[in-house]
């Protein structure tokens, strides 16, 4: 991240493929030929460099030639491997950079920080939510992407990033997978769709009124983690990734009346719709759901899911849970072969055709008239570590300020303005 125009911007990986089709809607500057162009292109992967206009170029790098220029890409992937996944054209403002990414040409979208946070809070959620749960999330917005920049080059050695022998596969997936750029634009990271989704001054009033403002635990900008849905208790840090410490991701109650229902356990209609975009609102029953297999389909989803043979699934077995009752390890048994998987994220692609809504789940074993099957009763959508979207909404709802949902769901942390 470096500062630009008196503030921090971000380079945001967008899209990559062997064509990049692109529409610049106001003026762009091409860096690389000098000429100021507007229209509709074609970038093509022609290895090592780009093909664009009939020449090849290395990079190229477009400079809008006013502050609200705009450009489009027609093709973007979003929700990819999850069962949301689907294409879409989106809008972007900023600066286009294309380069090289292994056979493909790499769209990267250069932006102003804040511009870029107005439109993560309308792709993560409605801009139609409350505004101290929009301003709560312009904040951790702010301090994840920030906090993940800062530790760009400290790369865990191979054995610290997990386990990978014929017993044992534990895994776990983060920022740190990503080159050339900053952040992605999807759930892997956090979610960013252009301003297509930006049409309430609310949202620009949320990101204004918090701007540089991160939150901070002792001296450290916090890694502020978020999911979708908690399931009514949140989950610790190393659960889900590295087993580094981190005391602010604490679990925690998502309720800040320890004596009432969990925050996130809502069938409130609207408040769903704050948290819950278009695509998002396809997805019903996350609090508590279950999903059934029979023993052959399972077997074969494993199989299938994993690139592993077990034979015959007989026994899923969780090993070891988080305080959320989230599975970290799960040791799966096979007529064939037997091996042990984690974390969360791994038992969720294992055990779906994309992913479980959460690993938070119990295994019911079955057999009816000799046929054996496999009940999981599980609850929550997403790991379940740091702010629950839902929850937060409730807590907006119901008057709670941006700071009191802040401090509820991230312990002994500081509000700071960084910038």
């Amino acid at each position: 991240m470096i500062e630009y125009k008196g503030g921090p911007t971000v380079n945001v990986g967008i899209v990559k493929g062997k064509k990049v089709n692109f529409v610049l809607n106001t003026p762009y500057l091409c860096i690389q030929t000098g000429v100021c162009m507007q229209g509709a292109y074609t970038a093509e992967a022609v290895i090592p460099n780009i093909l664009f206009e009939g020449h090849q170029y290395p990079t190229l790098e477009f400079e809008s030639c006013a502050l609200a220029g705009s450009f489009e890409l027609s093709e973007v992937t979003i929700g990819i491997d999850y069962h949301w996944e689907r294409v879409e054209p989106q809008q972007f403002n900023g600066g286009l950079l294309l380069s090289m990414e292994g056979d493909e040409v790499r769209a990267v979208n250069h932006i102003d920080v804040e511009r870029y946070l107005a439109c993560v809070i309308s792709s993560e959620m409605s801009d139609t939510a409350s505004l101290p749960f929009l301003k709560a999330h312009a904040v951790i917005s702010r301090s994840w992407l920030i906090a993940q920049i800062e530790q760009i080059n400290k790369v865990l050695p191979t054995t610290e990033r997990g386990i990978d022998t014929p017993e044992e596969r534990i895994r776990w997936y983060d920022r740190a997978e990503h080159t050339g750029f900053d952040v992605c634009a999807d759930d892997h990271c956090q979610r960013y769709q252009g301003f297509g989704r930006v049409d309430n001054e609310k949202v620009m009033k949320a990101v204004d009124e918090t701007r540089g403002e991160v939150l901070m635990y002792e001296s450290e900008i916090c890694d502020a983690r978020f999911s979708k849905c908690c399931g009514g208790m949140s989950e610790k840090y190393e659960s889900c990734w590295d087993n580094t410490p981190h005391p602010y991701l604490a679990p925690v109650k998502c309720n800040p009346n320890p004596y009432g229902m969990p925050l996130c356990d809502t069938t409130d209609a609207e408040i769903l719709e704050q948290v819950l975009n278009d695509y998002d609102q396809e997805t019903h029953g996350f609090f508590k759901w279950e999903v059934r297999y029979g023993q052959q389909e399972l077997s074969e989803l494993v199989c299938r899911r994993t690139g592993v043979d077990f034979g015959t699934i007989i026994d899923l077995v969780p090993l070891e849970k988080g305080v959320s009752g989230r599975i970290i390890r799960l040791r799966i048994v096979g007529t064939l072969r037997t091996m042990i998987i984690g974390k969360e994220l791994e038992i969720r692609h294992a055990l779906s055709e994309s992913h479980l809504y959460s690993s938070a789940f119990t295994v019911v074993k079955e057999v009816v008239d000799g046929e054996t099957s496999f009940l999981l009763k599980g609850r929550g959508w997403g790991h379940g570590v740091g702010l629950c979207q839902i929850g937060a909404a409730v807590m907006g709802e119901k008057g709670y300020s941006y700071q009191e949902i802040l401090k509820h769901y991230y312990t002994g942390v500081e509000i700071v303005k960084r910038y």
